[in-house]
């Protein structure tokens, strides 16, 4: 069995014993550094990244293969990358980018089957007279035409 299959059925079985968690990204570098990126429903705090990371370094041997390992969550910069992430960000601003280019910068108002809905308000010239009317918008976006979203971190 390979080191990644090993560390691939610890992170599997890790994942049953914390069902809110999820991986974003696991990779094994040509010296075996072994790094795992994690998020969750609810975010993650501390104590699940050293849960991951003892489940994982507890059941490898050393003398069998030397590595190191790096457990981490997402940053709150760090894309959003799975649909999954998105639930809990309901309610916040974020900047997505789709396939075709558009760019949004907007709320994450719900999810819809596998699109999200995004709200803002803008400006608009009055249907009539002179001014400016202030109009709330609505943008529903696939899931697969989602090249890049961020949250906005605001002070």
């Amino acid at each position: 069995m390979t080191l990644k299959s090993k560390v691939q059925q610890l992170i599997d079985q890790a994942l049953e014993q914390y069902p809110s968690i999820f991986i974003i990204d696991f990779t094994i570098s040509s010296d075996n550094k072994i790094t795992v990126i994690i998020d969750g429903d609810e975010g993650v705090v501390l104590q699940d990244c050293i849960n991951f990371s003892r489940a994982i370094e507890h059941n490898l041997d050393r003398e069998e293969e030397d590595f190191s390992l790096e457990v981490a969550s997402a940053g709150a910069t760090s894309p959003i990358k799975l649909f999954r992430q998105y639930n809990k960000n309901i309610g916040r601003k974020l900047k997505v980018v789709t396939h075709e280019q558009e760019k949004y910068e907007a709320t994450l108002d719900s999810i819809v089957d596998d699109k999200i809905v995004l709200k803002w308000k803008t400006r608009e010239p009055k249907p009539v007279g002179k001014g400016k009317v202030t109009v709330e918008k609505e943008a529903v976006i696939p899931f697969e035409n989602i090249k890049e979203a961020n949250v906005i971190i605001s002070f």
